[in-house]
């Protein structure tokens, strides 16, 4: 099957081996294949290490030749965002004030329960210096483009691993979000991303972004992520916020569809100025939802734009993460990473506990909300994918990620599930998500109603003209 093994699901790939047809070996060779070939245009990937992945995938094809799989994800290729700790690999978080010379002897919780279900582990893929923004670009790494348009940005923070699932380089990658960081690159490349409820995936060493940063699943297809999650969602000693595993499998509940749901559509939150077009393609995929059976009312939950309380905790959060570091690895880091520092050391324990008072206001209001919808569908972004390197589009009136993110920051403040889905392209050929917001814990219920309009509007099998051309 050679290089065409890349192009496969992760369940696709499972089925492919019970019935004999490719290896795990295989799946490693194919999508080491597809990197060598891809990703000097699209830089996903910070880390690779062939022997270590070629010998964890032999180990795999041993153990299924044996019929003594590990787990679910037994000889699937995974890669994993270079936030999240990793045996034997550094964790650099895209920052050179990381020295990659000391121990890495610890897998963070996520990464440890792949570890347990046989997943072979591809590489590290690139983030932005500490997670900190919207777009996927840095001093340590460089940047990281958009495989629909290379001289457009990937989205950020987890936009290496966008960029690979949209181009085969492994069919699932593991992502974080603490303002819409799977989100945004997951709706700007193409794929599919969920942010979970708060605490549904362990994370460890906690953020220091605090309870904004979920752990979350990156891939082709919503399956692809309920087989994921269904691997990480264990508690972990180690996350006191941890939640109780789940009493059913993701995976399982997929086709509960949306039939008797009641489902709001908020075209722009109220106070967001949206892309015509992206406007258009969101409103025909929201009718989708009616056609499937739900009862779809055009309405918004109430909020005014809680971007103040969020700069408050984001930026606090960043001032915390560089609180060791010398002057001169100050010097070294991204200087808008920097400047978001330097403003949230400013802010008052005070201020501080404001900012959360007025986040859990923002819960109350929506946990109000959904006592009346169960979901509520809004565009991803507002914008289609712009210049690679940038902070910001051109001609922007704001400095900061945050003035183009206001569909997906307002739902880390309230720890509730939401996913990107895709649901159409410009007329240039760019990929649009649609956001889906569930109440908090209704992680199934998200799943289900995004992969009920995936099955009736499957933009996921359109796939970048980068795999052809390169």
């Amino acid at each position: 099957m050679g290089e065409d093994v890349a192009d496969l699901t992760a369940l696709e790939l499972r089925a492919a081996f019970d019935r004999g047809e490719t290896t795990p070996r295989a799946a490693a060779e194919a999508v080491l294949a597809r990197i060598d070939r891809l990703d000097e245009q699209v830089n996903a990937f910070c880390l690779l290490d062939e022997p270590t992945t070629l010998a964890a995938a032999d180990a795999a094809t041993e153990r299924l030749r044996r019929g003594d799989s590990r787990g679910a994800l037994d000889g699937i290729p995974v890669s994993i965002k270079d936030v999240l700790l990793t045996t034997g690999w550094p964790t650099l978080r895209g920052s050179r004030t990381t020295d990659p010379d000391q121990p890495w002897d610890a897998d963070g919780p996520s990464v440890a329960r792949l570890r347990e279900h046989g997943a072979v582990f591809v590489g590290k893929t690139t983030t932005p210096e500490l997670a900190w923004k919207g777009v996927t670009d840095g001093p340590l790494t460089g940047v990281t483009r958009n495989p629909w348009d290379t001289s457009r940005t990937a989205g950020g923070s987890s936009g290496g691993g966008a960029a690979a699932v949209a181009l085969g380089m492994a069919p699932l990658t593991l992502g974080t979000d603490g303002g819409g960081s799977v989100r945004i690159p997951g709706s700007f490349c193409g794929i599919f991303a969920l942010k979970p409820t708060y605490g549904l995936v362990p994370h460890y060493p906690s953020s220091p972004f605090g309870t904004l940063a979920h752990v979350g699943p990156m891939t082709r297809t919503v399956a692809d992520a309920a087989l994921l999650l269904d691997a990480v969602a264990v508690p972990d000693p180690r996350d006191w916020s941890a939640l109780p595993a789940p009493t059913a499998s993701f995976l399982d509940g997929l086709d509960a569809g949306v039939r008797g749901l009641r489902i709001a559509y908020s075209p722009d939150l109220g106070y967001i100025e949206v892309d015509p077009a992206i406007a258009e393609q969101v409103a025909a995929a929201a009718a989708v939802f009616t056609e499937l059976g739900a009862t779809v009312e055009e309405v918004g939950p109430g909020f005014a734009d809680p971007v103040a309380d969020f700069h408050t905790l984001w930026f606090s959060g960043a001032a915390k993460s560089l609180e060791t570091l010398s002057r001169t690895q100050l010097a070294e880091l991204d200087p808008g990473l920097r400047e978001i520092a330097e403003q949230g050391a400013g802010y008052s324990a005070l201020d501080y506990l404001t900012a959360n008072a007025c986040r859990a206001a923002l819960g109350a209001v929506m946990g109000d909300f959904h006592q009346r919808y169960d979901l509520l569908l809004t565009p991803t972004m507002p914008v289609a994918a712009f210049e690679a390197g940038m902070e910001v589009p051109a001609g922007s009136a704001e400095a900061r990620w945050t003035s183009w993110t206001r569909f997906t920051y307002p739902f880390n403040m309230t720890q509730q599930p939401a996913a990107s889905v895709p649901c159409g392209f410009t007329s240039d050929g760019l990929p649009i998500g649609l956001q889906v917001v569930g109440p908090r814990h209704a992680d199934a219920m998200v799943l289900a109603a995004c992969h009920a309009f995936e099955q009736a509007r499957p933009w996921h099998r359109r796939r970048p003209p980068l795999l052809a051309a390169g």
